[in-house]
């Protein structure tokens, strides 16, 4: 296949996987606005928000395993229909269990896409397409809200909101079966290909997990639960989780495409995990009334966090799983990352017992212990 058609199949690729971030991310500022509008309770939109994960995290586990074993371009169409089908449900229906229907549906779909979806990337483009790949899903996520927020100010449809996000999902579906695929490159990992018996399931996890603890739990911090906090102090609360987004959303992928353009180094996973921390801390600091300085330093460093985070999980993968296990690492490693949308519905109900501050102090440490064992492995020569 020349190189022309391989860009091809690999504009759809990163197609698909922008719209399965926007398909999964959108709902950060719908369900703002759900709740404004429609008078649904917090608990219930935060539920929602959550529950996403519960079809998603299955789905990441079996879109990877099914990717290695059928190859990923079927697991990833099917993944985004069922995305749509999610979003096309709550375009009618947005109000109590139909939410949550429709969430974890979206969750199942957005699950598939993105294991296999990182998979088929490596697959057309090597360890290059799998870092790219990230860096496209966090433009989709990251636009999904901006844009969501932008409609919600100038509309009260709550209904367009939705129909965005299915018109793009069916537009990315046949763009995959119209553009085809490509046969499988090599995947190395940035510090080159590792040697076999250097390979392994175990080594590429250990390597990875601690890593991804902090990439969507900072996001749900920063886009949920830090703009519910600040809204006291802005005019068009509305707004907040576009800020949000933009902020934390862009300082990610600023920190990825930095990490890939001067092949930053594990030290990078260090930092990443200690932004995390700093993050969580200021938050933790500004408890239920952030201030507009707290809010926005907060986000950037969570931001940071994910992106660096993100990118080094990733590439752990790449220099570690053996190749015939690739979307396998990837499914499990995006699992874990994806522990951290549960944090806003665990949060609110921590916070009558605890209060605002004390969960988010908690995991600032446990990011602090993150860093910790990224150096230790580091000054240990266990990563490559």
């Amino acid at each position: 296949m020349s190189s022309r058609q391989s860009a091809r199949v690999f504009m759809g690729v990163t197609l698909l996987l922008f719209t399965a971030g926007w398909a999964a991310n959108h709902f950060a500022s719908s369900l703002v606005i759900i709740r404004d509008q429609q008078g649904v309770p917090s608990l219930l939109v935060n539920a929602a928000f959550g529950i996403y994960a519960i079809g998603m995290l299955p789905c990441l586990l079996l879109g990877g395993v099914f990717a290695d074993r059928f190859g990923p371009r079927f697991i990833v169409l099917t993944g985004g229909i069922i995305s749509a089908l999610g979003n096309l449900l709550m375009l009618f229906m947005h109000e109590g269990a139909w939410l949550l229907a429709g969430r974890f549906i979206v969750g199942i779909g957005v699950g598939l896409v993105v294991s296999a979806g990182t998979a088929w990337a490596g697959h057309v483009r090597g360890a290059s397409g799998v870092t790219l790949a990230g860096i496209i899903l966090t433009l989709g996520f990251a636009v999904g809200p901006i844009a969501t927020s932008l409609i919600g100010a100038s509309t009260a449809n709550i209904a367009l909101l939705f129909a965005v996000s299915v018109a793009f999902s069916a537009i990315a579906v046949v763009a995959g079966l119209v553009l085809g695929d490509a046969p499988r490159v090599p995947i190395h990992g940035s510090s080159g290909n590792s040697p076999s018996q250097d390979r392994s399931l175990g080594k590429a996890l250990a390597v990875s997990l601690p890593m991804a603890l902090w990439v969507f739990s900072c996001i749900t911090t920063s886009v949920v639960i830090l703009s519910a906090r600040a809204a006291g102090h802005i005019d068009i609360p509305i707004l907040l989780p576009a800020l949000s987004s933009g902020l934390a959303f862009g300082s990610g992928l600023v920190m990825q495409y930095l990490g890939r353009k001067f092949s930053w180094g594990r030290k990078s996973g260090t930092a990443g995990a200690i932004s995390a921390a700093l993050g969580f801390a200021v938050a933790a600091f500004g408890g239920n009334d952030l201030t507009v300085a707290q809010f926005i330093l907060a986000a950037l460093l969570l931001g940071s966090a994910y992106g660096l985070c993100l990118r080094e999980g990733l590439v752990g993968i790449n220099t570690y799983v053996p190749l015939a296990k690739h979307g396998t690492g990837i499914g499990i490693y995006y699992v874990f990352t994806y522990f951290g949308f549960a944090f806003p519905f665990i949060f609110e109900l921590l916070d009558p017992f605890v209060g605002v501050s004390a969960p988010l102090a908690f995991i600032a440490l446990l990011a602090v212990g993150s860093a910790a064992l990224r150096a230790v492995q580091i000054r240990r020569g266990y990563l490559v």
